[in-house]
């Protein structure tokens, strides 16, 4: 009663731990990595930062408005000069000055004065330019910004393709480690039934203790290969994790590998495909970014038109001034042509010439990697036939050294060796299928496919 109700206990107990581990499809665990991989964010703060950096760009249509103050106080007067009054007064005048002042008075106006001005002072403005024409580098850095954010989002685009390869990497990894300790459960039932056998026709006499050693040694193998898988599930596990920001280690992956999808159903014309890749587009905005390096260039040789408006205010003479003006200005580089313009121009020309060449030279390796990716995809699927094949080869001949071994016609040692082909053989299925399904992702990737 005791042992029913142990049992009972055991069996709710597993039932509870399963049903609190949680279980990830592959598409869950892709949603997972693309929303929570270290490099998505930081491809996404790359987008995020080059938006910002086109509406700093494009602030510079607007006016430049700034203000400036200072006061000052100086030791003396920074306009001195010396006035004689009587050099300003008529003959006639002081004439009747004469008559009526003291000499006093009159010898004073007949002495220089000396006047002092500017000791001390405030002036504030308001300025506001706008520039008219730049030689194009305003509407052509805007261009290039615009550029930029698109450069960086297809740079996204990469980096998720990469992190959905190695997501898919560490998934198959982990299902290929899980499925061979499903093969080693297999082997460990067929060799405890050996075992048994073994040792009942050891102890009837009827078989030599050869054999039974032969088995015991075989499932200590296994159970050494058995402590290996379980390391490497608890390794790829935690890499899972941390990779794709899952919360524990506890998790199940839920998968279907007797699914076998054709290879021609991702079959597309790689000519039409190359347009639709990343890296295609990429070339094709470094190509534009030149371009438009060039025209830049070309405008820090031209003339550049602005007008503008100002309210100032001045304290210097004691007096409070206020006064509004509105101006224009032409700047003209005149010896940019001559001190390294023209040089200038002529290198972001060659800046251009060469990303243009570099198009078209990586478009024929991108069409390449497609056909290569191709390849890899349909030898991988004839490696999972092969396996498939190999699987069905390897049980009919385990049966029939099974059934030799117990009519007494093949040894023990044949009998081990039809088991152990059997594992590889199941083994290599999985590892084929793994291979497949990371191949087939990788030409997807390859030819511009969601």
């Amino acid at each position: 009663m005791e042992k029913k109700v142990l049992t009972i206990l055991t069996v709710l107990a597993c039932c509870l731990t399963a049903a609190a581990q949680p279980r990830y499809t592959f598409d869950q665990v892709l949603d997972s990595a693309l929303h929570n991989n270290v490099a998505i964010s930081n491809a996404h703060h790359g987008v995020e930062a080059a938006r910002l950096t086109r509406e700093e760009v494009h602030s510079k249509y607007f006016p430049n408005i700034s203000a400036t103050g200072a006061a000052f106080a100086a030791n003396k007067g920074m306009a001195r000069m010396e006035v004689n009054p009587g050099d300003y007064i008529p003959a006639e005048l002081a004439a009747t000055l004469a008559q009526s002042l003291p000499a006093e008075a009159l010898s004073a106006l007949s002495s220089p004065l000396g006047l002092s001005m500017m000791k001390n002072g405030v002036l504030a403005g308001v300025t506001a330019l706008q520039p008219i024409y730049m030689g194009g580098q305003i509407v052509n850095a805007n261009k290039l910004a615009r550029v930029g954010e698109d450069v960086s989002r297809l740079q996204l685009e990469m980096t998720e393709n990469e992190v959905e390869q190695t997501a898919e990497r560490y998934f198959w990894q982990l299902v290929t480690l899980e499925e061979k300790m499903k093969t080693i459960g297999t082997v460990e039932a067929l060799l405890a039934g050996l075992n048994k056998d073994a040792t009942v026709a050891v102890e009837a006499g009827v078989a030599l203790r050869n054999d039974l050693l032969q088995v015991q040694l075989r499932q200590n193998e296994i159970e050494s290969q058995r402590i290996k898988l379980r390391n490497g599930i608890s390794v790829v596990k935690l890499l899972l994790a941390q990779y794709c920001g899952l919360s524990d280690t506890t998790f199940t992956l839920t998968y279907d590998i007797e699914a076998v999808e054709l290879p021609y159903a991702y079959k597309c014309d790689h000519s039409s495909a190359l347009s639709t890749t990343p890296e295609y587009r990429l070339l094709g905005k470094q190509v534009e970014a030149t371009r438009l390096q060039v025209k830049m260039a070309n405008g820090q040789n031209l003339p550049s038109v602005a007008v503008g408006a100002g309210l100032n205010y001045h304290n210097l003479l004691d007096n409070n001034r206020t006064f509004g003006m509105v101006f224009a200005t032409v700047s003209v580089p005149i010896s940019n042509w001559w001190w390294g313009g023209s040089q200038a121009v002529r290198r972001k020309k060659v800046e251009h010439q060469r990303a243009v060449e570099q198009m078209a030279d990586n478009a024929e390796l991108l069409q390449i990697r497609m056909q290569n990716a191709w390849n890899g995809v349909e030898e991988a699927y004839q490696q999972l036939l092969l396996a498939q094949r190999s699987i069905e080869q390897a049980d009919e001949n385990l049966r029939l050294n099974r059934d030799y071994y117990h009519a007494g016609t093949c040894k023990m040692s044949d009998l081990l060796e039809a088991q152990m082909l059997y594992q590889q053989s199941m083994d290599k299925r999985i590892e084929a299928y793994a291979e497949y399904q990371n191949k087939i992702l990788e030409y997807k990737h390859s030819t511009g496919q969601k």
